[in-house]
This record gives structure tokens, sequence and C-alpha cells, in this order.
């Protein structure tokens, strides 16, 4: 099986708490992109990061004082329920760190993996990386013209990062 992981395309990172112009830009082409992969038999995946109210007292919250993503709000939300973009036909994985840790569980069937979504240079490249691991022999590339950093030289030095972990990456 074919899977296209979306990380964390959600409320707070595009517009929201965390949101940035560049993660705002890739809407209309990343719903787009969305649909043609679903008609070619790929499975999608939206992850969330997800937080709850104590987020402030935990150590990511410490680092990071910006409430978002918490669970049951507007900012947690797919950004413009781009879920909806395939009719809603899609699993789900809510994630309380930067990586989710058991996609063996999650797809132990993959043939192949795209990976977009936000921020590349935190929640894409830790995935990328959880992947490349978990899955060694299994191509797994990363389109960067549909993938959003905190700013252009933390999404290129994720890009690079993820270049010498050998996995693909075009689009840029």
């Amino acid at each position: 099986m074919k899977y296209a992981i979306v990380v964390d395309y959600q409320f707070d990172f595009v517009e929201g708490a965390l949101g940035t112009e560049r993660a705002k830009a890739l809407f209309e082409r990343m719903e787009k992109r969305i649909k043609e992969l679903k008609a070619q038999g790929w499975e999608i995946i939206f992850t969330y990061d997800t937080h709850y109210a104590n987020y402030l007292e935990t150590a990511e919250g410490k680092k990071l004082p910006v409430p978002h993503c918490i669970e049951g709000t507007e900012g947690w939300e797919l950004y413009k329920h781009i879920d909806r973009a395939i009719g809603g036909d899609a699993l789900r994985v809510r994630k309380n760190t930067f990586g989710y840790t058991d996609w063996n569980y999650m797809i132990p069937d993959a043939e192949e993996i795209l990976i977009i979504g936000v921020c590349t240079d935190i929640c894409v490249v830790s995935n990328a990386l959880i992947l490349k691991a978990q899955f060694t022999e299994i191509p797994i590339s990363v389109d960067a013209s549909l993938c959003a950093g905190t700013s252009d030289e933390a999404h290129n030095a994720a890009l690079t990062v993820m270049k010498s972990c050998q996995i693909d990456v075009y689009g840029e």
C-alpha cells in the first residue's frame, strides 16, 4: 500500500497561534495533491499535533510557551477541513510530541511513503526520520513544495538532514 502522510496541517500551524504565511500558502496546492493521490489509490493519513489544557506544564510547553493544538479547540482542527478534499476518508493519528512512534503498527503493509505538511523543521523531519528508521527498505519521500518550516532557513536545514538520511526530497 502507498501512504501519503499529511503532517499537522492544523489551524494553529497555519493561521493560529503558530501560523505562518508559508503554511497558509500551501492550502490550494496541498488540497489538489491530496485529491490526486487519493484518486491514484494512495491511503491518506492526517497527523494531529495534540495537546491538552496542561500544555504549559509539559516539557514542550516549558520550552515553547505558546499553547497550541489543544484538543477540542479550533486550533486543533485540520486547516479549512482539508480532509474534505477526499470526502473525509482518511486515517488519523493523534500525537502529543513531534513524531509518531508507532508507524510500524499503523502501516505495516507500506510499500511507499510520501510526506507533506508542517513544520518541516520540527514534525515533518521527526516523522520522516522515524519512518526511515522503521521502514529501512521502503522508499520514503518528502515533497518540499508542500511543506513549510518555521523559517526558510529552518525548512532548508531540515531538508538537508532528510537527504543525508536517504530520504528522497523533491519539489524544492
